[in-house]
């Protein structure tokens, strides 16, 4: 491997966005386009929660590494867009009004208890991967926010034309990402660029990112097989009276 440039190095991250993000998995087109049950959504909104609520976890984390005031100052700002200034702000109170207008009760999604065993294994080891590996790894993780835009623009667009139980309101949580992925995307982008000097840097910086967008798609692998997948729903997740797929034996 050569030591790659600036342009080169932001090319490589970006390609493996282009073959590993979750946009290209068969549940998330099935999202989009209509072809999931309302329990389907449900099961997706309340396992998605989990990780939610676990990145403000990572993301105070990596504030408390960076050596350096102005760093901290900018990353903090993460936890702010999530966790909010007050009961009820934030993008975790919005994914909460997401997943109870598709239908589901408050409690059960705060609770996490009815998330599937892959959601959790998944999630918290992305927690742990941030906490355990190198800074530059830990901010290269989070480029899956480069990609995040034309997700996101898929998901509102796909969702409101396709479900009728559906709204802009259950969908406000997309409002603010719009702004904030790519803002939150080029600092990290340049931290990446200016802390990967050598090869062994810079292919660290392209594994966590690829380890992120396996992450992400280990979630959707998780739904597919529990919720479109007869017979594969895990005792104690989620289960709705109208969701017809029997539980696992």
């Amino acid at each position: 491997m050569k030591l790659l440039n600036d342009h080169e190095l932001e090319a490589a991250l970006r390609e493996i966005g282009a073959k590993h993000y979750h946009n290209l998995h068969p549940f998330h087109k099935m999202l989009h386009s209509g072809g999931c049950t309302r329990e389907q959504v449900q099961a997706w909104a309340l396992n998605r929660y989990y990780y939610q609520c676990s990145i403000p976890r990572k993301d105070a984390l990596i504030v408390g590494r960076f050596p350096d005031a102005e760093s901290r100052r900018a990353w903090r700002q993460r936890l702010v867009d999530h966790d909010g200034d007050a009961p009820g702000d934030g993008g975790i109170a919005r994914w909460l009004r997401l997943a109870t207008g598709v239908g589901l009760d408050a409690e059960l999604v705060e609770s996490c208890r009815a998330i599937l065993p892959i959601t959790r294994y998944a999630v918290d080891a992305y927690v742990s991967f941030v906490r355990e590996r190198s800074l530059l790894e830990a901010v290269a993780s989070s480029l899956t926010e480069m990609f995040s835009p034309t997700i996101i623009s898929e998901r509102v667009a796909g969702m409101l034309a396709n479900y009728d139980f559906v709204d802009r309101d259950t969908l406000v949580y997309f409002n603010a990402r719009l702004h904030q992925a790519p803002r939150d995307a080029d600092f990290a982008l340049n931290y990446v660029k200016t802390h990967a000097r050598t090869v062994e840097q810079q292919q660290a910086a392209l594994g966590a990112l690829r380890f992120k967008c396996d992450l992400l798609w280990a979630q959707l692998d998780a739904l597919y097989m529990a919720y479109v997948t007869p017979g594969m729903i895990p005792a104690g997740a989620f289960l709705s009276e109208a969701l017809s797929l029997p539980v696992a034996a």
